[in-house]
């Protein structure tokens, strides 16, 4: 009987780990890559919102047995450090109970180890420096720029927010296929905070922090390197946007008026700036995701998502690791598994999409706003008091049993009577928890 082939169109984070997946199971996995070799050449600068890895992602990696290794190179942060313009710093935590934070780490270094396992199997080829220009969905042929025609038992494409394989199938290869794009009015600019002199950390290093300002915001992420990865989002016009800062003294003015204490902590800030590109930040949801069979779209192909609930690469982690219960209970007959596949998923990717556009929302203006501030309080005194309550950023981070899906429903619900609450005290503590946990019931 021959050994099955799967065709993976990328490279990246989910391809990488869905060959890892797939050579376990004795499948042949020729991967395609546009880009050459990471290992071997210098990673470009300026395109790396950093990663947070969760529990859904972790939970991905165990089963490949990459999650002790990744997680010994990570930076664990416990909560949000809000960063006002007087210097002043209040950290809200991420959660009330023992042992739940998220971890930061290097999408580079991720994206190495995960090819570096996958090359010690056999039943794995990487094929660098071929851009796929074409797919045909009724062949399942995949053409490359090199002149290379590929076709093996199908193709799984996990090549990202401008998939090839997905234009094609818009373009006349699946019927009724649904698509949108959201492009938000923001992008981003990645900025650099060094270590310190004598080798340590500038800014506490067990949080996210985030410079909220209303219109626009600015985060940083810890490295294990005692670096920051900070990432600004402004939008690309009008006031406070990227199109007014065009030279050193545009650009310092606006630093001093709205984050004067990142200055001292950020040597390389003119030449970060006007030096890194200018991203933009976009959701893509798309239906259905297989062509009989022949191919399917996985992780950002099939549903890219803003980075505002850290939950981009979890997500299509958590994609793969379904997708791989799926061939478990069908084994390789595809159109099944990638039928039933796309029934279990697309419900929970929108949701979360959804949720990620509302938490740039709440991250950008609400984390400023005191009754927020009480409302995540009392969340963490929630769950510090009673371990079965769980706010919704912690149903999305910290519970990987739980559909996004049911996390929103759920969440949102939650979120909108504590606000209530909060709204009508000064002060958590004259807060009846009991009370709030019987109405949280009643919902």
């Amino acid at each position: 009987m021959p050994v099955p082939k799967v065709t993976i169109i990328g490279a990246g984070l989910a391809g990488s780990l869905l060959s890892i997946y797939l050579a376990k199971r004795g499948i042949a996995v020729d991967l395609y890559e546009a880009r050459g070799d990471m290992r071997l050449e210098e990673v470009a600068a300026g395109r790396s919102i950093n990663l947070a890895l969760s529990d859904r992602g972790i939970a991905a990696l165990r089963e490949v047995g990459m999650d002790e290794y990744m997680l010994a190179e990570a930076v664990p942060m416990y909560g949000r450090m809000i960063h006002a313009v007087s210097g002043e710093t209040k950290l809200l935590p991420y959660s009330g109970r023992q042992g739940e934070y998220i971890n930061s780490v290097s999408r580079a270094g991720l994206n190495i180890a995960l090819i570096n396992e996958a090359d010690k199997y056999e039943e794995v080829a990487f094929h660098f420096n071929e851009r796929c220009v074409d797919f045909n969905c009724k062949t399942g042929e995949a053409r490359f720029l090199s002149g290379a025609v590929v076709r093996g038992d199908t193709v799984i494409a996990t090549d990202g927010a401008g998939s090839v394989v997905r234009h094609a199938m818009m373009n006349g290869g699946v019927e009724r296929f649904d698509f949108s794009q959201f492009w938000l009015e923001h992008g981003y600019k990645e900025l650099h905070i060094p270590a310190s002199p004598d080798g340590g950390f500038l800014l506490e290093k067990t949080a996210l922090h985030i410079w909220p300002r209303h219109k626009f915001m600015m985060i940083a992420l810890p490295n294990f390197d005692c670096s920051f990865t900070c990432t600004m989002f402004l939008s690309h016009k009008g006031d406070n946007g990227f199109d007014k800062l065009t030279d050193d003294v545009s650009l310092m003015r606006f630093f001093e008026e709205n984050f004067p204490d990142t200055i001292p902590l950020t040597p390389t800030l003119v030449e970060d700036f006007f030096t890194n590109p200018t991203g933009n930040l976009g959701t893509v949801k798309c239906f259905p995701w297989n062509t009989n069979g022949k191919a399917l779209l996985l992780g950002d192909s099939a549903h890219a998502l803003v980075p505002f609930y850290g939950q981009g690469m979890n997500c299509a982690f958590e994609d793969v690791r379904v997708l791989d219960q799926l061939i478990e209970k069908h084994g390789t007959d595809w159109e099944t598994v990638y039928t039933e596949y796309g029934q279990l998923r697309k419900i929970n990717t929108d949701a979360i999409a959804d949720m990620a556009e509302e938490n740039f929302y709440e991250m950008r203006d609400a984390v400023a706003d005191p009754v927020f501030q009480r409302k995540r309080e009392l969340e963490t005194l929630l769950e510090h008091t009673y371990p079965d309550y769980f706010s919704k950023y912690s149903m999305v981070t910290f519970r990987e049993d739980l559909p996004y899906s049911v996390a929103k429903e759920t969440g949102n619900a939650q979120d909108r009577l504590l606000m209530e609450i909060c709204s009508g005290v000064e002060n958590v503590i004259e807060i009846d928890l009991d009370d709030v946990k019987t109405r949280i019931k009643e919902l």
